[in-house]
């Protein structure tokens, strides 16, 4: 994701810092100083958000490893000032394998609330609820309370909260899958009225999770009949075969000149015959600016990319499209450039799909 910091790294998933985390950070400090409070009170502020998105972390690493038990690898997961993300590479098939992955970050942040709660019998250090504000009382009972908070709130069955997918995960045991994700995403976008209605009259801030809800249980939905309309179908029905390339030394300008000319818009860098690196247009509009347009194309191609076999289920395919850091990828068979993959590409064959399908004589 752009924007953001390499922090840390566990079990080879990286975890990133998104610029935009420095707002809550920014905003704990204006909080706490706003409340006329002294530069301990103001460092302990931002110490107890450092540990709650610790909690965070956690909680998705909670998802990330139990995932790994199942194949599916996690790029990696990033803080935002809404929370943390886990780029899964793909959900699992199999609605069991879901049911876990998805209640495996809540049952982290359970087990996180457990020990603080133990923690504070043990030292006695319960506090009255009632004197717990957000920036004072006991700094551990406040850490229990939002993980308490966060747990609840994560299960309410309405994507893109982990209950949502527990909630799809248990229709699809009994139905289709996505019949079952449509269901999950109405019921999802029901509990986002019903938090919009209460929210006009109570808390602002319920509107603003409405919202969130309701869009995240929509992008679901799609995502689920686009996911379904290209099942078994592979990248080499849907791959770009017209296409051009670069060679390492080609000067920026025939770059350009290949985009002016064409529709392609990010070009595959080939030497002796083999993909060695591609060339996303946001990188040649950055080389021009930075570089001019004398410069080879080596000098700024990205060298790490992913390939995919034209063999390779397009369903799949298009989900690490999603995923990526970019929306084409080189199709290779036996070491050689047979295509490329586009998101573009992936539109077009999927209207195309659509309009024959509905065309066909029934």
């Amino acid at each position: 994701m752009k924007w953001s910091w390499k922090i840390g790294e566990f079990a080879g998933i990286g975890v990133y810092m998104h610029a935009t985390f420095l707002l809550i950070i920014a905003w704990v400090i204006l909080i706490h100083w706003s409340e006329g409070h002294d530069l301990a009170t103001i460092v302990s502020g931002v110490v107890f958000v450092l540990a709650l998105f610790l909690c965070v972390v956690l909680h998705e690493f909670g998802h990330a490893l139990t995932a790994m038990r199942y194949g599916i690898k996690t790029r990696d997961i990033t803080l935002l000032p809404i929370g943390g993300v886990a780029r899964l590479e793909r959900m699992p098939d199999d609605p069991m394998q879901e049911f876990w992955v998805a209640l495996a970050g809540p049952a982290v942040t359970a087990v996180i609330a457990l020990i603080l709660f133990f923690w504070l019998q043990m030292t006695n250090g319960y506090v009255p609820v009632d004197t717990i504000t957000m920036t004072q009382g006991s700094f551990v009972e406040r850490l229990m309370l939002v993980n308490l908070f966060l747990l609840v709130f994560n299960l309410i069955p309405a994507f893109p909260m982990d209950g949502g997918r527990v909630l799809r995960a248990l229709l699809a045991l009994h139905g289709d899958y996505t019949r079952a994700t449509q269901t999950a995403a109405n019921i999802g976008q029901a509990i986002a009225l019903i938090f919009g209605f209460i929210g006009l009259f109570t808390n602002p801030f319920l509107i603003f999770i409405a919202l969130f809800v309701w869009i995240g249980a929509a992008q679901e939905a799609s995502m689920v009949k686009i996911k379904s309309a290209l099942g078994g179908i592979p990248v080499y029905k849907a791959m770009l075969t017209d296409y051009k390339t670069a060679a390492p030394g080609d000067k920026l300008r025939y770059l350009v000149d290949l985009t002016m000319s064409g529709s392609q818009q990010d070009f595959p860098v080939v030497d002796n015959g083999r993909v060695v690196g591609v060339v996303p247009h946001s990188d040649l509009i950055k080389g021009l600016a930075e570089k001019g347009d004398s410069v080879s194309v080596g000098e700024i191609m990205r060298r790490e990319f992913e390939v995919v076999d034209p063999g390779e289920m397009l369903e799949y395919a298009f989900a690490r499209l999603q995923t990526g850091d970019f929306y084409t990828m080189p199709v290779v068979k036996n070491g050689n450039l047979v295509g490329l993959l586009t998101m573009d590409n992936v539109g077009e064959f999927m209207r195309i799909q659509s309009v024959m399908s509905g065309a066909r004589p029934r």
